[in-house]
């Protein structure tokens, strides 16, 4: 790939907010494998991230590119790893007023009309690809922008739940089913160890918390310990998620079968608290260097309950996260403590951190949501291990909208 850079409009919507500014989203480009000016166009929609990790970790599309002698051009997300409107003040209110999903996509429109002018490629098809985030951005560009985009490939794209649709409980329960699934003691096992975790912070044993969990501080308050809490549950969300069949370097440095490597971890500790640490040790110790956690440094709690990650990017996807991302844990349904967070916190959370409320319903009346019946030419793509699967379309709608159940596939396997 090379990387480029492309002078972007900073608000396309609003010609009298900021004139005729601009500001340098960055892409990476590939033609080795082109047909020029005949063949198709790969771009994929960039999430919140680096894009660099992303070109690194979908290697489908560039395989794919070589059968197609397709362009492939992985576009970065404004606000995220070097694409900054404002630079360091971008994640300052009203700066980041301009992070939404239609400035995005708008970007795209944008950035995928000039490069095809640019190059003499104004007769070459785009098929817009995604995972996770980025497979809605997908979804969404070929229903914002159908005289652009010819078709999509969306892995792993919640369009359903994060529009506010299907059951709060769903993610953490099929993050626990993804445990439970291996071995049905593994989530009694995680149960039962924070059962003894919840009885020592009720009675305020907080030097024992400290000492089980190899904490750089003793937690002092019910707050220390919720973040605890959130610590714990996020080692095993990234865990499901990235629950490959090889190890990996994506979002962390994770061994393969990582579902595996912690129930077995679990289950032969002769100390459950203990076997709790190591086990979430997986994520956040891979390499065994850390002599301690530091709670408020390794883990982030924002307002989407099923992690933000870690620097500016966390910043900027806690703000994008404000719309409907309402996923709790209950301990019935899942193995981790009880957890809520319903619309009145995500409301609380937003107004306190960016002095913005959420819009209910939004995405659904602007993209659709589940009424996709009248879209065409979109794959959805699914792996039962992901626990973002049930949050997407996992039956075909159409001969056009067509659904593929991966087995044993975890989130957005195909596109590595």
């Amino acid at each position: 790939f090379q990387e480029k850079y492309f002078q972007q409009v900073l608000d396309h919507f609003n010609f009298n907010s900021y004139g005729d500014g601009t500001f340098k989203q960055r892409y990476l480009i590939t033609d080795q494998y082109w047909d020029r000016g005949q063949g198709p166009i790969f771009f994929y929609t960039g999430n919140e991230g680096d894009i660099w990790a992303f070109a690194l970790n979908s290697g489908f599309i560039t395989e794919l590119a070589a059968q197609e002698h397709a362009l492939v051009i992985f576009a970065e997300h404004r606000y995220y790893g070097k694409s900054l409107p404002f630079g360091d003040a971008s994640f300052k209110v009203p700066e980041i007023g301009l992070l939404t999903v239609e400035q995005a996509l708008a970007d795209y429109a944008v950035l995928i009309t000039e490069l095809k002018k640019q190059l003499d490629a104004t007769a070459s098809p785009v098929i817009v690809f995604g995972g996770s985030y980025g497979g809605m951005l997908s979804v969404y560009m070929r229903l914002r922008y159908p005289n652009i985009v010819t078709g999509a490939l969306a892995a792993s794209a919640p369009v359903v739940s994060t529009a506010g649709l299907g059951d709060p409980r769903q993610f953490f329960r099929d993050v626990t089913l993804d445990f439970e699934r291996y071995n049905p003691a593994c989530k009694d096992a995680v149960k039962s160890a924070f059962r003894q975790l919840e009885n020592l912070a009720k009675l305020q044993d907080y030097g024992r918390i400290q000492a089980e969990f190899s904490l750089c501080a003793t937690p002092s308050s019910w707050r220390d310990v919720h973040q605890l809490y959130g610590f714990l549950r996020n080692g095993f969300t990234l865990m499901a998620m990235l629950d490959y069949p090889y190890s990996t370097h994506f979002m962390g440095n994770l061994p393969a079968n990582p579902v595996k490597v912690a129930c077995d971890t679990i289950l032969n500790g002769t100390d459950m608290l203990r076997a709790l640490r190591d086990t979430v040790g997986i994520v956040y110790n891979s390499t065994g260097e850390l002599a301690c956690y530091d709670l408020y440094t390794l883990y982030i709690e924002c307002a989407d309950p099923t992690g933000c990650g870690l620097g500016s990017d966390s910043l900027a996807w806690d703000y994008q996260a404000k719309v409907e991302l309402c996923y709790e844990s209950n301990n019935v349904t899942d193995m981790f403590p009880v957890m809520p967070f319903t619309e009145q916190d995500r409301e609380a959370y937003c107004r306190k951190k960016w002095g913005v409320s959420p819009r209910p319903g939004w995405l659904r009346t602007q993209y659709w949501a589940d009424a996709l019946s009248t879209a065409s030419n979109i794959i959805f793509s699914n792996g039962d291990l992901d626990p973002w699967a049930n949050g997407g379309i996992r039956n075909s709608l159409s001969p056009s909208l067509i659904a593929i159940n991966i087995t044993d596939g975890a989130h957005h396997l195909d596109l590595r």
